[in-house]
């Protein structure tokens, strides 16, 4: 009877301990994985934002190309992909192109 009584109170400090041992998951999978998406989320966001003509884009299907026109009123941008081809895109498919900043060593 005594070791049952001993088991029930082990097990509610084990309660205790579990839900900081979750606690603690969610803080390292929020500092790890969730943080650094919405900070790349919003530096995705802010470059559609400030997108101008001329500049070198990669759309979400992976084309390379270069914004020939922007319209504001409905979302849709043109892209030259070669000479005489331009697509309309729609401009949150429309990413920075990686080869036009400077590579970090």
């Amino acid at each position: 009877m005594t070791q049952i009584i001993l088991a029930a109170q082990a097990q509610g400090g084990g309660s205790m301990s579990f839900i900081i041992m979750m606690v603690a998951i969610f803080a390292i999978m929020y500092f790890f994985m969730i943080k650094p998406q919405q900070k790349r989320q919003k530096e995705i966001q802010n470059f559609q934002n400030s997108l101008t003509e001329g500049a070198e884009v990669i759309t979400g299907g992976g084309i390379y190309g270069t914004v020939k026109k922007i319209d504001l009123t409905t979302g849709i941008i043109e892209v030259k992909i070669a000479d005489g081809v331009v697509i309309k895109v729609d401009k949150g498919y429309v990413f920075k192109d990686p080869s036009s900043t400077p590579q970090q060593k």
